[in-house]
């Protein structure tokens, strides 16, 4: 077994643990300081990146887009369930808490590598459950999901969101995306209009007004 693999965490420490145990399980580790030019110059690699900072998801993007042959393995640190679904939506492959076993590690960069996608039970189900048709009061958003509605009925640009939230405007799309099928929408302008008529643009509204 053999492929080259980059290890990227802000923890020396953690990133040596990570690199000596791939390497005993015949994996070519790195730990590049530009990970996305890494990603660039290889025609197919496996990433490992720590999610713990807004930059991390700038730089999740940033190695899907460079590279889309390269394979993201996300390790988070809050192992929340929001954490793991976006981690997807970005363009993660795996996700797996950044505390699993070495054991557990080596699993799942294996079965990764070989065409799996590897998740926790209830990141799954959460996927699952924002691919199918929301109920009559509507499915759970987070707070950043309901502001993006309130930005886009406001007229605000996926540009401006982008660069509000921390992302690319690719990232900012792929989220969109994945909370306009949340809301059963096909397009922007049925996300809009299925969150006025669950009461989700009303503060928009009143914040607009009042700053008239």
């Amino acid at each position: 077994m053999s492929g080259d693999v980059a290890v990227v965490d802000p923890l020396p420490l953690f990133r040596a643990g990570v690199a000596a145990t791939l390497a005993g399980a015949g994996y070519r580790v790195e730990t590049p300081d530009d990970v996305v030019r890494w990603a660039r110059l290889r025609t197919r690699g496996l990433v490992l990146l720590s999610l713990s900072a807004p930059d991390d998801w700038l730089m999740l993007d940033g190695v899907v887009s460079a590279n889309p042959e390269c394979i993201v393995i996300a390790l988070t640190s809050d192992e929340s369930v929001e954490t793991g679904t976006r981690a997807i939506q970005v363009g993660a492959r795996s996700v797996v808490a950044r505390a699993a076993s070495a054991d557990v590690l080596k699993r799942t960069v294996l079965a990764t590598e070989d065409g799996q996608a590897v998740l926790p039970a209830a990141v799954c189900r959460a996927l699952v459950t924002a691919t199918a048709t929301p109920p009559a009061t509507g499915p759970s958003l987070s707070s950043d999901e309901i502001s993006w509605l309130r930005d886009l009925a406001a007229g605000r640009t996926v540009a401006r969101l982008a660069l509000r939230a921390g992302y690319s405007e690719r990232a900012m799309f792929r989220l969109l995306n994945a909370l306009y099928r949340k809301l059963g929408a096909r397009s922007r302008t049925e996300a809009i209009v299925r969150a006025s008529e669950l009461g989700w643009l009303r503060a928009s509204s009143d914040t607009d007004q009042a700053s008239g």
